[in-house]
């Protein structure tokens, strides 16, 4: 079966700078804020982030020229590690990466509409049980993943277009903040943000109804620095997730060797720019506990009402209601293409294989979909997707790790792009991904063991389903 090439390459740019831009750059930076409590160490974080992105987007590159087709980061972990590893790839996306971030950004687009809606906000339950209950807002999240489902299913064209829009408006969007936040502010708190210098504190001190301490800040230093600022970069990572959605769909762009590389390299390194200018926004115009304290978490929003007054929280609410919507349209029509490679390769439901008469994998859309609205029931996926950034980098450490092993092992491949700088570039990533993983290992291990048990609870499931044929 040969896919269709409908997207270009503005549209496969599109579809990375959409698939990363969701909703945690308009909240993580406060939760960043209480573990670092400076400007300065917020700022390194972003910068660090930036860094470790652009270097695996430069390094998933070379991959991506010598496996041009559908499945992405599935397709070169299969190739190079072997189907097994593959595959753990491929049930950790289903089970909770790619489906808990599409339930995530869909509970968030929720969350933001109810600003506008209140009525939707303060409405009872519709059943309760206990803690668990099912609200207006689940609803409300459940129907806009369906509905986003049903328009890939009509075909690559209908959902590249919506991509465009959307994302073609947050940027506009993101650079009006951008832009406000420096003209509209009348007493900039830039320069008492970095009055800290090096210094860095942390306060994660609460009362006895989980209220935090505004008042309890403490300084750190040392190892106690290193795990402040690796809890601080579980936020930032996740912001900056889902760039390499772009390779699943390979096998629909347009000479993928070339504009896939391409794709990834200027959409993580506008985005990462786009993010760092924002966070410049939220310590010129708020301090520090406003930043830290803000309310939910919404840093965006208490600094969008300093610049634009009470009309400030609508503005923004709607600015992540485009973000989150356009976000997971990208994440929706991406996701499916990897679970339709997997049906290919006799690794996940048969039916996921077929294309319907608009030439997309609608089963597996439907799959996928069906799975992420049962996520936003569970109630336990905001506490998930904050534990799986370790399982993610450790795939994206796997896939690195990969082009160094292949220019070793099969030298004299064809590679049409080489990574840039090599063997800088990867390394750089991998020694800064390990950091992270080790100092969350040390210090922070409740974001750690949840998503890799999650992971290796796929092993059983592998061996189920190749129990009758040759196991690798």
């Amino acid at each position: 079966m040969i896919m269709q090439k409908k997207l270009k390459l503005w549209d496969a740019i599109m579809l990375v700078m959409g698939s990363m831009i969701g909703s945690g750059i308009f909240i993580v930076s406060s939760d960043m804020m209480r573990n670092l409590g400076s400007g300065f160490w917020l700022i390194v974080v972003w910068v660090i982030t930036g860094i470790m992105t652009v270097a695996a987007a430069i390094s998933y590159g070379e991959l991506s020229a010598l496996f041009p087709k559908a499945g992405g980061q599935y397709t070169y972990i299969k190739e190079i590690f072997g189907k097994k590893m593959g595959f753990l790839y491929g049930w950790g996306l289903f089970t909770i990466i790619q489906t808990g971030t599409i339930a995530a950004v869909a509970m968030a687009f929720g969350k933001f509409t109810a600003y506008l809606i209140p009525a939707l906000n303060d409405a009872a339950p519709i059943f309760q049980s206990g803690e668990f209950k099912i609200t207006w807002m689940q609803v409300l999240a459940i129907l806009i993943i369906l509905l986003l489902t049903y328009i890939n299913t009509r075909g690559v064209q209908s959902g590249k277009l919506l991509q465009n829009i959307f994302t073609g408006s947050k940027i506009i969007a993101l650079l009006g903040l951008i832009a406000a936040g420096f003209i509209f502010v009348d007493i900039s708190h830039l320069s008492e943000n970095f009055s800290f210098g090096f210094d860095s504190f942390n306060n994660l001190k609460k009362d006895g109804l989980g209220n935090f301490l505004k008042e309890g800040w403490e300084p750190i230093g040392g190892m106690t620095l290193m795990g402040g600022i690796a809890a601080a970069m579980v936020g930032s990572l996740f912001s900056s997730v889902a760039w390499e959605s772009v390779t699943f769909v390979s096998g629909e762009i347009e000479n993928p060797k070339k504009n896939v590389v391409k794709s990834m390299i200027y959409g993580t390194s506008a985005v990462m720019i786009l993010y760092i200018a924002v966070n410049y926004v939220y310590l010129n115009a708020l301090d520090r506990n406003s930043i830290a304290f803000a309310e939910n978490d919404r840093v965006a929003v208490a600094a969008s009402h300093y610049i634009f007054g009470s009309i400030g929280t609508s503005i923004i609410a709607l600015l992540v209601m485009v973000s989150t919507f356009g976000c997971n349209n990208g994440l929706i029509l991406a996701g499916a293409r990897v679970f339709q490679t997997m049906a290919k390769d006799g690794m996940f439901f048969k039916q996921a294989e077929k294309n319907n008469k608009n030439e997309v994998p609608a089963n597996a859309l439907w799959m996928q979909g069906v799975w992420a609205s049962l996520l936003c029931l569970s109630g336990q996926y905001g506490n998930l997707l904050d534990m799986i950034s370790f399982v993610i980098v450790l795939f994206y450490m796997i896939t690195v790790f990969g082009v160094i092993y292949l220019r070793v092992k099969q030298p004299h491949l064809e590679r049409s792009y080489k990574a840039w700088m090599y063997p800088i570039t990867p390394i750089i990533y991998l020694i800064l991904g390990a950091g992270f993983c080790i100092l969350l290992l040390i210090y922070k291990q409740q974001y750690t063991w949840p998503g890799f048990v999650m992971v290796l609870l796929g092993l059983p499931v592998y061996y189920f389903i190749n129990k009758n044929k040759n196991t690798e």
